[in-house]
């Protein structure tokens, strides 16, 4: 294998077991509501901001610790904390984490470097030696959708004009071609690599194209919103490595860039074709565009993952990982996969949603101290809270009127 290729790997290799580390951790819930609990839905959602910024945000810099990572830094938790920001309404902590960003991730094509930390020299910097100047997908597009959401909210052109300078940025060096249709690739890595494109279908966001596409005139956003959809079911529908499929997303795949094949990451044991801590994001992406734009392909796609349902009314629990044909790979419940799939629930199964939500989610937040009542990891935090929230419809749209 080339050196080029090498790196490559390891780059995707220390996201998968930095979300892996990041997600280890104990998960208790009860399958009966406390009936003598006054909730107060109004204040769930503010009361987990304000934690999770004590917990997670650095206030004097602006960046957000993964403390399960020796406190590192990454562009998807920064792009997690201006999203959550925003849509809470503070400016303050968005600005803070927006300008710790763009000093300190922000790479010569306007893209993030993904990994931040303390080298081994002890001092702090973007981490090369684990890849960390390469850029992840996902992350540049929340960033970009934050952006945009912010400059609606608080009108004010400097964020859209920031956003301006990424969106193209993400076609030209992540977004790949392949007979002729266009797909998000999970880094810059990919587009000239020789070697099959890594794909993570839960990075695909196809509201955020929706809007890409209003500032970014000159490149096909719209055109992969479909080939999205398409590459999405196929990644469900097929057997990718196994004899059959249970019609669940899975965390990884690679793409033959002539014939558009995908399949199993050859080679790599840890970029399974499981629906695991990254798969799980892709039930919340796929609703996000339903409640937002109403879109009859995120139902129908949705809708082919009833093997959650059958879990649920099975043994009335939903384990953190499953591989690509059904089985049970991990039996640890986590909040963060309760949250997701509430977002399959809540569009396919509105009442199942509700019961989920009570025995799993509602009985995790401890009003006496607005935080939640067990540990939580960064990761997890951040996905229960997004989940909790497009259940609650709180996930408004708010970039939709930008011109």
């Amino acid at each position: 294998m080339t050196k080029k290729f090498l790196i490559r790997f390891a780059a995707v290799l220390f996201i998968v077991v930095g979300l892996s580390i990041a997600a280890i951790a104990a998960f208790k819930s009860t399958d009966k509501v406390d009936q003598n609990l006054v909730f107060a839905d109004r204040t769930l959602l503010s009361g987990l901001w304000d934690s999770y910024k004590k917990e997670y945000w650095e206030e004097s810099t602006g960046r957000t610790l993964d403390k399960q990572q020796n406190d590192i830094t990454t562009s998807e938790g920064q792009s997690y904390t201006m999203m959550r920001a925003v849509w809470q309404g503070d400016q303050t902590t968005f600005d803070k984490s927006w300008a710790w960003t763009k000093e300190q991730l922000r790479r010569d094509d306007n893209l993030f470097a993904w990994r931040w930390g303390q080298k081994a020299d002890g001092t702090y910097g973007v981490l090369t030696d684990q890849g960390g100047q390469n850029s992840a997908s996902d992350a540049d597009s929340d960033i970009s959708l934050a952006l945009m959401m912010a400059a609606s909210k608080w009108q004010s052109k400097t964020y859209l004009d920031e956003a301006k300078k990424i969106i193209p940025s993400i076609w030209e060096e992540e977004v790949i071609t392949v007979a002729g249709k266009p797909y998000l690739a999970s880094n810059n890595l990919e587009k000239d690599s020789q070697q099959d494109a890594i794909i993570n279908p839960s990075y695909i966001s196809p509201y955020a194209y929706r809007l890409f596409a209003k500032v970014d005139k000159e490149n096909d956003w719209m055109g992969l919103v479909d080939s999205s959809y398409e590459l999405l079911n196929k990644s469900i529908d097929d057997n990718l490595d196994k004899t059959e499929s249970a019609n669940l997303p899975p965390d990884w795949i690679a793409m033959n860039k002539q014939t558009g094949v995908i399949g199993a990451i050859a080679g790599n044991a840890n970029l399974t074709t499981n629906y695991s801590f990254d798969a799980m994001r892709t039930p919340w992406r796929l609703a996000l565009d339903y409640k937002w734009y109403n879109e009859p392909r995120a139902k129908e796609t949705l809708s082919k993952m009833s093997f959650l349902n059958k879990q649920w009314e099975d043994t009335g629990k939903i384990y953190s990982t499953y591989s690509h044909d059904g089985k049970t790979v991990k039996t640890d419940e986590v909040a963060e996969g309760y949250a997701t799939a509430l977002a399959y629930f809540a569009v396919v199964k509105p009442d199942v949603a509700k019961d989920i939500y009570d025995k799993k989610l509602k009985t995790l937040y401890d009003q006496n101290t607005n935080s939640w009542s067990q540990d939580m990891t960064y990761y997890g935090d951040n996905w229960a809270w997004l989940g909790i929230a497009l259940y609650d419809n709180k996930l408004d749209n708010l970039a939709e009127k930008l011109n």
